[in-house]
Formats: structure tokens, sequence, C-alpha cells
């Protein structure tokens, strides 16, 4: 499990959003549902990709009432089809109800990043280079769609600001350059006692030779570059440092990119330009008996 996914992470989340949905109370529900009636539903998947979010699913539930019974028929990170059922969770029909839409919010996105996040995986299978995620993410839902690319089959880059340092192209023109941008991080991780990897954005090879001559950081980043200028930097960098290509990164030109033979390849699309794959939970036609 990532470092920033835990338990307590997934309850805050959860936690916020049911203040979000619910606030004072579900009002459509407890005015048509008696409060002991008992039913069933289904998670139905009606179109293909790859689904994510089972595992989240299943804690909301319990979360909400940990006496609802949830059934998990898939796996996260499955390939799937429509018509298929992801699960089936039973117990209060009112608390089924109060907690559908925040398990289908959430898988909906999830399984829709997944879905992408393999389809570019597959893409590039064939060289060395890992697809990254970045953090052009939704605020306040940052650790799912991170996790929605994980099961996909990418990788994570930095979670936030404060567990990697990046020197991108405002950053080392505020500072002066790349040589004073390099220097003054160094300083300041010294004088905070901070062990923190150093990534730094280069956008031609003139960049890329000032970064060499420099040292001192631990990823290259080669910014808006065509492929043949990268394969030109990665030769330049010739193993010394990894390499990470970013900007504008899709599906018709990411094999090109990461036959360049770059280490990495971060592609924002993969949270703030995907699709939610369609899914909904339905009721059994045929719910228990009330309880008293």
């Amino acid at each position: 499990m990532q470092d920033y996914l835990n338990q307590e992470s997934l309850q805050k989340f959860i936690q916020a959003a049911f203040l979000e949905d619910v606030g004072e109370g579900d009002h459509s529900t407890l005015a048509a549902v008696p409060s002991g009636q008992q039913g069933s539903a289904n998670l139905l998947i009606k179109e293909a990709g790859v689904i994510a979010g089972l595992e989240l699913a299943k804690t909301i539930f319990h979360y909400y009432d940990p006496d609802l019974q949830v059934q998990l028929l898939l796996k996260d990170g499955q390939s799937v089809k429509a018509g298929e059922t992801g699960l089936i969770v039973s117990g209060k029909a009112a608390a089924i109800l109060t907690t559908e839409r925040l398990v289908l919010n959430c898988m909906q996105r999830m399984s829709g990043i997944a879905t992408k996040t393999k389809q570019l995986n597959d893409l590039i299978a064939h060289t060395g280079a890992k697809l990254l995620d970045t953090r052009k993410t939704t605020p306040n839902f940052r650790i799912l769609e991170k996790w929605a690319v994980s099961i996909g089959g990418g990788k994570n880059h930095r979670f936030a600001l404060y567990d990697m340092i990046m020197l991108k192209d405002n950053h080392i023109d505020f500072a002066g350059g790349i040589p004073q941008a390099i220097k003054s991080t160094h300083a300041y991780l010294k004088k905070q006692q901070l062990n923190l990897k150093i990534e730094i954005e280069t956008r031609s090879l003139e960049e890329v030779q000032l970064v060499l001559d420099q040292g001192g950081v631990d990823i290259i980043m080669l910014d808006n570059m065509d492929p043949a200028t990268m394969m030109k930097a990665v030769k330049m960098i010739d193993g010394q440092y990894e390499t990470e290509a970013s900007g504008g990164i899709d599906e018709t030109t990411i094999v090109a990119v990461a036959e360049s033979g770059v280490d990495f390849i971060s592609v924002g699309a993969l949270t703030h330009q995907v699709k939610s794959m369609d899914i909904s939970l339905k009721a059994l036609k045929h719910p228990q008996q009330t309880v008293s």
C-alpha cells in the first residue's frame, strides 16, 4: 500500500464526503423507506473497462453501517464488460440508499482512470518506460485518483508538494536559472535537514547540458520535446540521471516517446481528462421483509 493510502486517510475522506452529501440527513430515504426495511442491491457494470474502487466501496458501506453485508464478485484491476456484477450489498435498505451515490461517484471515476491507465500502459509495454500520474488531480480526491492509477498498472509520481523537490520552469526562472535553482535547493535541504529527491525540468538540449554541468539532481524532466530531441537528450544524459518525459503526451504520441529511451512518462490526462465508467447500483426487485 502506498504511503498516502491508509485507513486514516480513507476514513477522513469518507467522513468529509458524507458530511458534504448527507449533511443533517437523507430526507428522501427517511421520508419514503421504513426504517427497518431490509434489501439488497447489485453493482451493475454497464460498459467495458477496468474496474476500480471495489475495496473502497466495501469500506464506505461498512463505515456508514457496519451491519451491511458486502459480497465482492470481482477484484480491483480486473478487466470487465457490460452486464457483469461487481458486488452485492445487503442489509438495511436506508443505508444502501444513502451510501449509493458516494460509492458510485468514487467507483465511476476510479474505474475511468484505471481504464485509461491500462490503455496507455499497454501501448508502451514493449519498452522500459514506466507510466506516471501527476498532481493534476481533483482537490480532496487525490488519494483515490492516484490509487486508481496504481490499480490500472501505472506508477504514482510524488503525492504532493511536500514529498519531493520538483523544479519547474517557473521555479527556475524566478530563481535566476538552472545552476542557481539547484544550488539554492541544496542549501535549503541542508538547512531544513530534509532528504528529498530532486527533479528538474528542462526545455531544450542546452538546458539539459546546464543540468549535467551543475549536477546534484536525481531526475531530469524532458518537457515538451519531440521524440527525436528526447532521444538526443537521453543519449547526452547517458544513465547519469533518470529521465522523465512530460508535456501533452497522449495515445497518439506515447509510443514514440517511450521508444526514445526515457525512464518515465508522466501523463496528466490520466486524472484530469478521463471519462467515468458507467456503473449503477440496482435494487433487487424482491426486498426482504421489514423487520421490527
